[in-house]
């Protein structure tokens, strides 16, 4: 007979791959630049946003994607 469904143990095993974005990035866009150098300086100029709320709100979609910002001036 199987063991009843609160006797068994359950598990996920969960793989996350977390994406961190260096800052500062590129300040402008050039035509040599490749698609991931144009996502790097899209994504560190939505960090340098000055709108509290909006950072807030950024964060937080970053949190739900793992993605992080790493500042390398405060190494």
């Amino acid at each position: 007979m199987a063991n009843p469904p609160e006797n068994r143990i359950e598990y996920q095993r969960l793989m996350t791959e977390i994406v961190y974005v260096n800052l500062p990035g590129p300040e402008d866009s050039s035509p040599h630049m490749t698609g991931n150098e144009l996502l790097h300086g899209f994504l560190a100029e939505l960090y340098r946003y000055p709108n509290a709320e909006f950072k807030e709100h950024l964060l937080s979609l970053c949190n739900k994607w793992n993605i992080r910002y790493r500042d390398s001036k405060s190494k």
